[in-house]
């Protein structure tokens, strides 16, 4: 069996022997003993051992024991709020919204680089080659991110509530603030969308219907209209959430999203862990896009409703969010979570379809499906090559479940980009590494103390 075998010319740049190859595309696909040729940033075949073209290539890899997949496509992601990990998971609620932790805000510009370039590193040295991330300082940390070696998309928030008293229980929508972090914003795409070999892109991100009013809502939407591409929010990520939106405008958070023009197949919205059924009706119809962050909503003590989410129609990716970038654990948390709300195991919610929510469904939502999300011949030579000879992946007799059920990020052994190896033998080789984890941990240091420096004033009050 092969995927688009055909005569190749020679000499490739990449000829990968002996991996086996699992994907979907969007049915599941399965080649023992495969062989990939790669030709500059694209491939030029995907083949059993038999069926392959004999060519040259100028380097030839044998990975004997692993397995090749599609990058994984990270939909929705907070690199910056690596500063919290192993903290705010336990707190209950989103740092933006709780004192005495570190806010976007107070992050410098040299803070938000070095977390940034942290949270990258560790999404690419787990399988993402792909990143849809937004906070604070986008301008900064979008190239730094992709000097890492993965494709980068980023946008710092765009909104009108004073996001400085937030975590104090104040909400106030100021005229300014929109015009400054939609200009911001803007400005962004204007200098990186679309840079040298894709390794760069801006998707508008308004930062939630609450923290957006209805005005900003609508001119990104106009923004959208005009200039095409994608636009990625939270929706419905809490209750608060609801009940400000309807206090304020009288609706529900999705409903916001149709009234202003969002809600459609180019919108990504994370969470919806707390949308109605006719909220979930209202968005299948409009095949919006749903990232689904099954661990950090698990954290938090929440399911999203994703089986009644899928039967409406919404299109699911998965997405890590925030403090950890594994998307084979994610794939696993996804799995499970969708089992326990059927109360069982049935065909429609299995590995392979993890597997394509992690990969083929999140290119799409990210309007790269044409070049992303399969391994197939012309598509971008972007993937991932998992080392299944450890102890928790033997015996391998069905290497997607085992991938699923008890792989790890770690597992990772080689990830190329645009054709190129940027991870090999479970190391990064565009950076130092000991550098970029040196770095985070200075400046997460510095942002704790200083958060917790204004909370002792109050304590003491």
């Amino acid at each position: 069996m092969s995927l688009n075998a055909s005569a190749a010319p020679g000499p490739l740049d990449l000829l990968i022997t002996g991996a086996t190859v699992v994907h979907t595309r969007p049915q599941l696909e399965v080649i023992e003993n495969a062989v990939i040729g790669i030709a500059g940033p694209r491939i030029a075949f995907v083949a059993g051992a038999a069926d392959a073209p004999r060519v040259a290539a100028r380097r030839t890899v044998d990975l004997r024991g692993h397995l090749v997949l599609p990058g994984f496509v990270n939909v929705h992601t907070h690199t910056i709020l690596t500063m919290v990990r192993g903290v705010a998971e336990d707190m209950g609620f989103a740092p933006a919204y709780t004192p005495g932790v570190p806010h976007g805000h107070e992050v410098t510009p040299d803070e938000a680089v070095a977390l940034a370039r942290l949270g990258a590193l560790e999404a690419l040295m787990f399988g993402s080659t792909v990143i849809n991330d937004s906070y604070v300082h986008a301008d900064l940390t979008l190239p730094a991110m992709a000097d890492v070696g993965l494709r980068a998309y980023a946008c710092g928030r765009i909104h009108d509530v004073d996001f400085s008293r937030v975590h104090l229980g104040e909400w106030r929508h100021d005229e300014a603030i929109g015009e400054r972090t939609l200009g911001e914003a803007l400005a962004l795409h204007a200098r990186w969308h679309g840079g040298p070999e894709g390794r760069t892109g801006v998707h508008l991100t308004p930062h939630a219907p609450d923290t957006c009013s209805q005005g900003l809502l609508r001119r990104v939407a106009d923004h959208r209209e005009r200039h095409g591409g994608v636009v990625t929010t939270h929706l419905s990520q809490s209750r608060m959430e609801n009940q400000r939106v309807q206090e304020r405008d009288g609706c529900t958070p999705c409903e916001l999203l149709e009234r202003t023009g969002l809600l459609g197949p180019s919108l990504i919205a994370a969470h919806g862990m707390y949308m109605s059924e006719s909220d979930m009706r209202r968005a299948g119809a409009a095949r919006m896009n749903l990232a689904h962050v099954p661990k950090g909503n698990a954290t938090g003590g929440r399911i999203a409703p994703t089986r009644a989410m899928q039967d409406a129609g919404i299109r699911l990716a998965l997405a890590t969010d925030n403090m950890h970038a594994d998307m084979i654990e994610v794939m696993r948390w996804a799995l499970n979570l969708g089992r326990i709300q059927a109360g069982g195991i049935d065909d429609g919610w299995q590995p392979a379809d993890m597997l394509r929510m992690a990969t083929y469904n999140g290119a799409h939502a990210m309007g790269l499906g044409e070049h992303l999300g399969s391994l197939e011949a012309g598509k971008l030579a972007d993937m991932v090559c998992v080392d299944m000879r450890r102890p928790h992946l033997v015996p391998n007799i069905n290497p997607l479940g085992n991938l699923v059920h008890t792989g790890q990020g770690r597992d990772v052994a080689m990830v190329l980009v645009h054709g190129e190896i940027v991870v090999e033998g479970g190391r990064a080789l565009r950076v130092d590494q000991d550098s970029i984890l040196a770095d985070a941990q200075q400046a997460a240091a510095a942002l704790w103390e200083r958060a917790r420096a204004q909370v002792e004033p109050r304590r003491n009050a």
